[in-house]
């Protein structure tokens, strides 16, 4: 770059001429001129609007025209770029450079790709000085890896803007993302435990910061015995009532119980009915046990799978076809300790996957696991029974359809 400012009627020269590399030298120059500049973001070359997007110099009126670029990465940079400068900018009457940088978002946040929309949400999601209206359509955004972040840590969304959106979705990430939020409200709690969503309701009760009133934890508690992803948040809540301990007591697995009954923070009577409890408990499954030799060796149709895929995977015979042949034969345990074993992950976590039907978060799964796409249409279809609307299909027949970078977003989602 030349030590001294180029002239006005050379730039405006190189700015027309065939020489692209010309070009893209003087897009890249900080002491271009705003005109020239905002002529350049719409040159035939894609390199030369990406150097564009990148400079500083380039006036606010060229992101408009940017964010309606054919390029999925500058229009992805661009969203970058404005949504990390907006909350800097001035916030009176008079920044017309806000204005059009708020305009720009807003066509952004519009994109038909969900990967630019989440770019916005990940740039936004702790920032204050920004419009309330764009946090709010964010948090609406249909797809999760757009809503998650913003509904999670947003400063901006009240909470009638979260009893809202409870009440509206149908998403289990969305409520779960929530669920999450530090300080959550005892408001906004109840109106989560109140869907009764397995997934968000165990990410309420694991977030210690939650409120939570006495009576929506009883809620929480007349619905626990069927759902045992509840079962450990809650022997594990913080300054846990000791009527809501003496009621888990009743029903939660042996090592919980155990867990339960060793706090030291419980009132001392309904420490001692939980410890009545347990070992009232453990001495009928000794006596059960002692009935019938063989329980004690008895496998569970999962933990026979997991042995049998663990042997495949040893003997390198684990892949695409088997674990297509599973699905086939309705073998979800094989399946399921498959993605388990393969891909290193939790069983809960696959679970939320499929328990939400997203088509996006159980391919991310399958391809962590190292399986085709092919298998990935197939769980989707005949295990997590994804409605074909929000199915992901192969791309060119046999193609994963997000990138990679798309794939690793969908992980994070799910806290892999």
């Amino acid at each position: 770059m030349s030590g001294k400012n180029i002239d006005y009627d050379k730039a405006k020269a190189l700015a027309a001429s065939a020489n692209s590399a010309e070009r893209l030298k003087l897009a890249k120059r900080a002491d271009t001129q705003p005109e020239i500049l905002y002529y350049l973001a719409v040159d035939q070359t894609e390199e030369v609007r990406r150097a564009i997007v990148e400079n500083e110099a380039t006036p606010a009126q060229a992101y408009l025209l940017l964010a309606n670029d054919s390029s999925e990465e500058i229009r992805q940079r661009l969203a970058a770029k404005v949504a990390h400068m907006l909350p800097d900018l001035p916030d009176d009457e008079a920044s017309k450079a806000r204005e059009l940088a708020i305009q720009t978002l807003e066509l952004l946040a519009q994109d038909e790709l969900a990967r630019i929309r989440a770019t916005l949400s990940e740039a936004l999601k702790a920032s204050e000085n920004v419009p309330h209206h764009l946090i709010k359509q964010l948090a609406l955004d249909v797809e999760l890896i757009v809503s998650a972040p913003v509904l999670q840590f947003s400063p901006l969304l009240s909470d009638d803007d979260l009893r809202e959106i409870v009440a509206s979705s149908a998403q289990s990430g969305a409520l779960s993302a929530i669920a999450r939020r530090i300080g959550l409200s005892d408001g906004v709690s109840g109106a989560i435990a109140a869907t009764r969503d397995v997934s968000a309701v165990a990410a309420l009760l694991a977030n210690d910061s939650a409120q939570i009133r006495e009576e929506t934890l009883d809620l929480i508690l007349d619905a626990a015995p069927q759902f045992e992803a509840w079962h450990e948040p809650l022997v594990q809540r913080p300054n846990l009532p000791g009527k809501a301990a003496k009621r888990l007591a009743g029903f939660v697995a042996s090592s919980l119980l155990k867990l339960l009954a060793s706090r030291k923070d419980l009132p001392a009577d309904a420490l001692a009915e939980v410890r009545q409890v347990m070992e009232q408990r453990l001495e009928v499954k000794l006596e059960e046990a002692d009935e019938d030799e063989e329980a004690e060796d008895a496998q569970t149709p999962m933990a026979e799978a997991e042995i049998k895929v663990r042997k495949l995977i040893k003997d390198k015979k684990l892949d695409n076809d088997l674990v297509q042949e599973a699905i086939e034969r309705g073998d979800r345990n094989l399946v399921l300790q498959a993605l388990i074993q393969n891909g290193r992950i939790p069983l809960s976590v696959i679970q939320k996957a499929i328990d939400v039907r997203n088509g996006r978060l159980i391919t991310a799964l399958v391809w962590r696991a190292k399986f085709s796409m092919r298998t990935a249409v197939m769980i989707q279809r005949d295990l997590a029974h994804v409605p074909p609307k929000s199915m992901l299909n192969a791309r060119n027949g046999s193609d994963y359809p997000m990138t990679e970078a798309e794939l690793q977003d969908q992980l994070k989602i799910l806290g892999l």
